[in-house]
């Protein structure tokens, strides 16, 4: 995290044909970076806090001019998905009490998801999925509704929660072959479901009956998904332990 380096990093984006790189996923990850550097009273986080500026600018920029013209939501288990993109991304904004960026992404939440009904839960997962775009959503929306509209939406949303009918939403995932690159994606899935279940899960009132049934299976799931972390192989040890970290640190 040199401060030329990074530098270098936020010039990449001039080139039009560079503009669209890492789009959100990767900046939502940068800027999630630089939350967690945002209030930690340590000389060298202060530092590479200071050096991200350029690259965070860069990126709120290009994300401010993005969002207005996506027209829908991009659904999906893997990196593209919009829900997981905006969530990091409003925790990067209310941290950094940028307001204007904070509002855009509430809005936007609200007019992709904000009338939301009946999520397919049967329809997930797929092969090579490391996210729920379903769980995505209801953890974005948790951050943006109050809690009781929050819950008045989550019913709506994802009707079957309350009897645990969810079907494979609900089970932890095994990975056949640890090796291959994209089927160890499922060992992501595992652990990304299980920081969403424990966020929308604490967002719910304290009575609701949801709770305990999100929180069991986030448990499970997130024992399922640990135990991949340190496989051995690249394919999944070169990026499992930071959802494993974001995973352990909700």
């Amino acid at each position: 995290l040199t401060r030329d380096k990074l530098r270098t990093e936020a010039e990449y984006f001039t080139g039009k044909e560079n503009k669209s790189f890492e789009r959100m996923y990767g900046w939502a990850w940068t800027l999630q970076l630089v939350a967690e550097l945002h209030d930690w009273q340590d000389e060298d986080a202060r530092r590479w806090r200071q050096n991200l500026q350029p690259l965070e600018q860069t990126i709120v920029q290009l994300a401010s001019e993005y969002l207005p013209k996506l027209s829908f939501p991009i659904r999906t288990g893997i990196h593209p998905d919009t829900g997981f993109a905006l969530a990091m991304e409003l925790d990067y904004a209310r941290t950094v009490k940028n307001l204007p960026f904070a509002e855009l992404i509430q809005a936007k939440a609200m007019a992709f998801y904000g009338q939301d009904r009946d999520y397919p839960v049967h329809y997930e997962p797929s092969g090579h999925d490391f996210f729920s775009s379903g769980f995505n959503e209801a953890d974005l929306m948790r951050r943006v509704l109050p809690k009781q509209k929050f819950a008045e939406w989550l019913d709506q949303f994802l009707p079957h929660l309350r009897t645990n009918k969810m079907g494979p939403m609900m089970t932890p995932v095994k990975v056949t072959d640890v090796t291959d690159g994209h089927l160890v994606h499922l060992a992501g899935l595992n652990l990304s479901r299980a920081w969403t279940m424990k966020g929308i899960a604490a967002a719910l009132p304290e009575h609701d009956d949801r709770r305990e049934i999100l929180l069991e299976s986030a448990h499970a799931h997130g024992n399922a998904g640990l135990s991949y972390v340190t496989s051995g192989h690249y394919e999944g040890e070169h990026w499992l332990a930071t959802f494993a970290v974001y995973y352990l640190t909700r």
